[in-house]
This record gives C-alpha cells, sequence and structure tokens, in this order.
C-alpha cells in the first residue's frame, strides 16, 4: 500500500498524554516520505473502509492524518490540509485538523510509536512561545465562535467538551506543555474562581457515552453558565499572555 513511502505510524491524543478511556478517541498519525499518490489513495481508502466494517468498537474511535516527513518535521507548515479521516467515518477527505503545532509537539514530546524511528527524530524542536501562541489563537478563535453562536455547543456533549477543552488549553498556556483534559480539569479547579468547580466536575462526570450525549441538548443552566465561563477564562488567557508578551 505504501510500501517505499512508509515512514512509522504514532498514536497521539489521550493515548499519549495520559488519562485516556473506552470513550477516547484513538488519536494517530501516519508519516510517508510523500503525499500519496492517487492509486496508493485508492489503496488507503479502501482500507479504512475494511476497518470501519471490523466489528470491533475501537474500529471507529479512530482518527488521524496522514503527513509527509517535510511537513512533520517543520512547524511553519501547519495549518496546510492533510489527508485525514474522523473518528466514525470511513472517508479520507482533506483536513487542517491535525496540522498543528499542538499535535507536532504531543507527537514529537509523548508519542507512541507502533512503527518507525522514535518520533523525535522526525519533527524538529518547537519553542514554548510558539507553541503558546497556537494555544492563544485557538483560545480566541473558537471562543469568538462560541460566543457569536452558542448553538454549536448546544449538546450534552459539545457542552461539556467546551467546559473542559478551555480547562485544559488555560493549563497548557501557562504549563507550555500540553496535558490530558483531565489534568487541565484538576489544574483549573484550583487556578481559576472557585465557583467554576461544580461545572467543571459536571463537565467530567459528562464525558460517557458520547453518541448519546451528542444527540441530547445541553443543560441550559449549565449551557448559560460555560458561555460565562468561556469569558472568563479567554480574558484571563489573555491577561496570561500578555505578561509573557506573547499579545
Amino acid at each position: 500500500m505504501l510500501p517505499d513511502d512508509f515512514v512509522g505510524v504514532y498514536l497521539q491524543g489521550s493515548f499519549a498524554v495520559g488519562d485516556f478511556d473506552r470513550h477516547s478517541d484513538c488519536d494517530f498519525i501516519v508519516v510517508v516520505n510523500q503525499e500519496p499518490s492517487d492509486s496508493q489513495l485508492c489503496s488507503l481508502q479502501a482500507m479504512h473502509e475494511r476497518i470501519s466494517d471490523l466489528e470491533y468498537e475501537w474500529a471507529r474511535h479512530l482518527e488521524g492524518s496522514y503527513f509527509s516527513s517535510g511537513v512533520l518535521r517543520d512547524h511553519t507548515q501547519s495549518g496546510t490540509e492533510l489527508w485525514y479521516v474522523d473518528k466514525g467515518s470511513r472517508v479520507l477527505v482533506k483536513s487542517r485538523h491535525d496540522n498543528t503545532v499542538v499535535v507536532r509537539w504531543i507527537v514529537r514530546e509523548k508519542g507512541v510509536a507502533l512503527a518507525g524511528p522514535p518520533p523525535s527524530a522526525l519533527i524538529d524542536p518547537i519553542p514554548t512561545d510558539v507553541l503558546r501562541r497556537e494555544i492563544l489563537a485557538t483560545f480566541a478563535d473558537w471562543g469568538e465562535q462560541i460566543l457569536a453562536e452558542p448553538q454549536q455547543i448546544n449538546s450534552r456533549f459539545y457542552q461539556t467538551f467546551a467546559v473542559l477543552s478551555y480547562c485544559r488549553m488555560l493549563h497548557d498556556l501557562h504549563t507550555g506543555v500540553i496535558g490530558s483534559k483531565r489534568s487541565g480539569a484538576e489544574w483549573a479547579k484550583q487556578h481559576v474562581d472557585p465557583s467554576w468547580a461544580d461545572l467543571i466536575d459536571r463537565a467530567w462526570d459528562g464525558r460517557p457515552d458520547p453518541v448519546l450525549s451528542s444527540r441530547e441538548p445541553a443543560d441550559p443552566a449549565d449551557l448559560a453558565s460555560t458561555l460565562e465561563f468561556v469569558k472568563e477564562v479567554l480574558w484571563a488567557a489573555k491577561e496570561y499572555a500578555a505578561t509573557l508578551q506573547l499579545t
């Protein structure tokens, strides 16, 4: 399928940073010498279809991208589209989803090599200020979208996902390393206003059964509180970033 171009395959996401459970995505990247050809893409597409038909639950948790080695090595090439398969999907599509500084950092520093050389040999070191700038940009961009269109997180899954993601991003911005959602939630409970602790705990408790929770509306009170939480942590992130002269 990729006999001459295959370099390696690596786990990232929660399987790399920790605190994964049976509801987690199985995030991966495949590294190749060059972008797959049309014939290789056909073979890869057929492979992902076969995988999705397996009677094995984790086959539907796979989510990842195919990186050429040159693009992966250089964090300044973040943002271009890669071939990507989403969790629960059978189809490879072009997406920027994994082509980020954060994903490179996770793979380089904590990635699990399933095949191929150590990931640190494939990715140049990422300066901490570069990592923090991307986190800050994600903070602001997604926060503006949520506050402008709250309906996009009006499900139990996305409301809890937003709370836990902002806890983790605030943690990562402060520490300069990428942690898990669980570690981010515990850190946030110690570093944001204590009045948010119950919302954070409910968000963590709401993680199980994402298939069902993504179809159910968020609790109206928790949705309203989440919007206020996003506003507060956005302000806190900008204040902290200013002390680091990132803004």
